[in-house]
């Protein structure tokens, strides 16, 4: 590699602005060279001017692109493709796949990649196992994950590390998502504005319970420093263990949420979360998780000095989840189904039109007495009728995601 001496430029005001854009567009390593400004007195924009530019070209740190696989042979390529292709020095960053005991040709569609992505092979134990094999190998500052099934938009990459050098206190950042569909149909799924928060009081809690679609893998990026205090995830999380990534990193320092959609998400028949619901087995399964993960919660996050009505707040809804499968499985008692419900229906829609609320009370009068497996298998068979979706989108719309205000709102 070829040697530079390090330099320093120093510009005064008579060169301006434009002296200091050259000479950051100059083709010469970051780390060997340095850029002082003599700013004698101006009164107009200059300094602020200059606070902006240095603000946008701070060092970027070495960053590790972490991308767990399971049976992905039709998605692999394009995943890695997305992150290879990102609008980021091949220099400053590293790209590993953790295949977590692939049956199918994933890790064999992973080594056409090498030398310039890193296969790691595992045995089958799920997303936590995955995670605990694959960051203590990443020697990045920054540790981006990626779902095999998933890929980043152009710029993702760059987006994310800019605000991490810029914001020194914050150690995640996550994003919008564009759900993609097998028709080719795109949903963007995004926060109003970019926020920021600390999961630190019941305030904060109820606004991180809802934004988590927006830090889970794929989206999230994490300081290498911070996410290897949290591990390891508990192996019992085989899904899941994003969030208990992101909840306890959420815990232990600031975030940054943007609206931008940097994800494609892919929606399919394979993927981890959504099929492990599917028929009773996979209900179950899901199940265990969800318990699992509530559990950990309330074990770690005492540890960690959160306030027990904090903890409650972010623990409610996971232990819901989980009842609500739990009951939708192996049943229960008609009241347990109601008290489920209304539980959930009060966190993810507390500020429903009044009309809703009363369609929702009489559709709920049915959990009262029925067996909870009766009741969801008939709530199932209807909403799969497609004149009763007609009726219900006319009628009596889903209501939206309940609007909480962030505590802060973060300008980029």
């Amino acid at each position: 590699m070829r040697q530079f001496p390090r330099v320093s430029m120093i510009c005064g005001p008579r060169e301006g602005i434009e002296a200091v854009s050259g000479a950051l567009a100059q083709e010469f390593p970051a780390e060997q060279g340095e850029i002082l400004v003599v700013d004698n007195g101006s009164i107009d924009e200059t300094e602020e001017r200059l606070r902006i530019i240095g603000s946008r070209n701070l060092a970027r740190s070495f960053v590790s692109i972490l991308i767990d696989t399971y049976n992905h042979e039709r998605f692999i390529e394009q995943a890695i493709v997305s992150a290879l292709e990102q609008d980021f020095p091949a220099a400053e960053r590293e790209i590993i796949v953790v295949d977590d005991g692939s049956t199918d040709r994933t890790p064999e569609i992973v080594k056409k990649f090498e030398p310039r992505v890193r296969l790691l092979c595992k045995g089958n134990g799920g997303q936590a196992s995955a995670f605990n094999a694959g960051i203590p190998e990443c020697k990045g500052e920054i540790i981006a994950f990626l779902d095999g099934d998933d890929w980043w938009a152009p710029g993702k990459l760059r987006r994310v590390t800019d605000i991490f050098a810029a914001e020194p206190d914050v150690g995640l950042v996550g994003h919008g998502i564009k759900e993609t569909f097998a028709s080719g149909a795109v949903r963007i799924v995004a926060p109003e504005k970019d926020e920021r928060l600390r999961l630190c009081s019941q305030r904060t809690a109820q606004v991180f319970r809802l934004r988590k679609s927006y830090l889970g893998t794929s989206r999230m990026a994490l300081r290498a420093d911070l996410v290897r205090k949290i591990l390891p995830v508990p192996e019992a999380l085989v899904i899941e263990a994003d969030e208990y990534l992101f909840t306890l990193a959420a815990a232990k320092s600031e975030i940054i949420i943007l609206q931008e959609a940097l994800t494609h998400y892919r929606i399919h028949g394979g993927n981890l979360y959504l099929a492990s619901g599917n028929g009773i087995t996979g209900l179950r399964r899901k199940q265990k998780v969800m318990e699992a993960l509530a559990n950990s919660f309330r074990i770690v996050l005492p540890a960690m000095g959160i306030s027990a009505d904090t903890i409650e707040c972010v623990v409610e809804i996971v232990q819901a989840e989980a009842d609500q499968m739990r009951l939708m499985a192996d049943g229960g008692r008609p009241w347990e189904t109601f008290r489920t419900e209304e539980k959930i229906y009060e966190v993810l829609h507390a500020d429903a039109p009044r009309n809703h609320r009363y369609f929702r009370m009489v559709t709920m009068l049915p959990a009262l007495v029925l067996p909870p497996r009766t009741y969801y298998a008939a709530r199932c068979w209807l909403s799969s009728r497609s004149w009763y979706r007609r009726i219900r989108e006319k009628a009596v719309p889903v209501p939206e995601i309940t609007h909480v205000a962030g505590p802060k709102e973060f300008q980029a």
